[in-house]
């Protein structure tokens, strides 16, 4: 179908992607003050232990374990709507993040949150990839997550600046303000056309295929190490170095920026290199980053470790990607579903297991754990293929 495309037809961009890419960007700018402040807030003024944060790390993703069918439930909407109404649960949850107070409290909105994001993430990279060929889904998954970088860059600066100028601020009001751009977020998903990514037959409700195994089992791993790094690494410079939120903030501004660069690289470079090659190479180099995390003790070293592992794991896009080329049109949304349940089996487990063990081992041992988990994913990327047979594009569709 015919693309109205704005500049040279490389850039992919048309008027669709510039809606789905401004609704990225106003999500992960209020996420961006959410991470610049959830760490201190947890700490310093809730008071929680790092166990307590693991274990909320692994609650939080509860959510996940259910999302092929509660997205199941959700299936006869039209894609943009189910993912409107995900940003919409979104912002509620990180709006109430202001009223907290007690952990159960905590437990109770991170999980309403969540249950937004996890509905929203999947179907997020399915609009993106039903508004271009199959060949060019990597590189419309890093023009998204450039945005989402972007998005990071300006709520992360955001946040060290506020803290700075303003220091009175309270840290509940960074969620507020937060909450509110995810609900703009929200009205610009919901311009978005109700037929884009519909398939020609029926979505499935629920689909679990033998033709996805690969996808499955890299999904698995996958949970088991981003959840686990996602709540300790910031939590070791809080905790054991003492680092304050302006800090956070700037490092995970710094990160957010390396990122924003980086994106459309990876996303040409899946498309150019293959999923096989570019998630080999990222499993290997996390695995030495993994290893820097648990035997440097500086921690200006440790956060150049986290800018790096904060970019290496944006290549697990290569998993959406490489379902997106072998998958039939009315399955890529409920294997995407399936895969954050799967994803999930291991991020809860693994988050609360890293939470008891903490105070026993040290995040030392944890990281040397979590590289052992990603050397297991080698063998199985490296098995990745994408030469099935062509199968019809009917889910691309035409800008507005």
């Amino acid at each position: 179908m015919a693309r109205r495309t704005i500049g040279q037809i490389g850039t992919l961009w048309s008027q669709n992607l510039i809606l789905l890419a401004t609704a990225t960007f106003l999500y992960n700018f209020g996420n961006g003050l959410f991470n610049g402040v959830s760490t201190n807030f947890y700490v310093q003024t809730l008071g929680l232990s790092g166990k307590q944060v693991l274990w909320l790390a692994g609650l939080r993703e509860i959510p996940g374990l259910g999302l092929m069918f509660i997205a199941a439930l959700l299936i006869k909407l039209p894609l943009s709507y189910r993912a409107g109404l995900a940003m919409l649960i979104m912002a509620v949850g990180y709006g109430l993040y202001a009223l907290v107070g007690s952990f159960a409290g905590l437990v109770a909105v991170a999980i309403a949150a969540s249950l937004g994001f996890h509905l929203w993430f999947p179907l997020r990279n399915a609009l993106g990839m039903a508004l271009v060929p199959r060949e060019h889904s990597g590189r419309v998954l890093g023009v998204l997550t450039s945005a989402q970088s972007l998005a990071a860059i300006v709520g992360m600066g955001a946040v060290a600046i506020l803290s700075k100028v303003a220091g009175s601020l309270s840290l509940r009001a960074y969620f507020l303000i937060g909450a509110a751009l995810i609900l703009i977020g929200a009205g610009f998903v919901f311009r978005l056309p109700k037929t884009l990514g519909a398939p020609r037959q029926e979505e499935r409700r629920l689909l679990l295929k033998r033709r996805y195994w690969l996808f499955y089992v890299l999904t698995f791993f996958e949970g088991s190490r981003v959840q686990v790094f996602h709540a300790f690494g910031t939590l070791v410079l809080v905790q054991y170095y003492g680092w304050s939120v302006s800090q956070i903030s700037l490092l995970l501004l710094a990160s957010s920026i390396v990122n924003f660069i980086a994106s459309p690289y990876i996303g040409k470079a899946l498309d150019t290199w293959g999923e096989r090659n570019t998630l080999t190479a990222s499993y290997l180099l996390l695995v030495l980053c993994f290893i820097g995390y648990a035997t440097v003790h500086h921690p200006v070293v440790l956060g150049l470790l986290l800018i790096c592992i904060n970019l290496l794991v944006l290549l697990q896009i290569g998993l959406q990607t490489y379902v997106n080329r072998i998958a039939l049109p009315e399955e890529l949304t409920p294997t995407l579903s399936a895969g954050v349940t799967i994803n999930h089996i291991t991020s809860v487990g693994m988050s609360l297991l890293a939470g008891s063990l903490l105070a026993l081992v040290g995040y030392e041992a944890l990281c040397w754990g979590v590289a052992g988990v990603i050397l297991l994913s080698v063998p199985f990327a490296w098995a990745i293929r994408t030469h099935y047979p062509a199968v019809a594009e009917p889910h691309a569709a035409p800008a507005e």
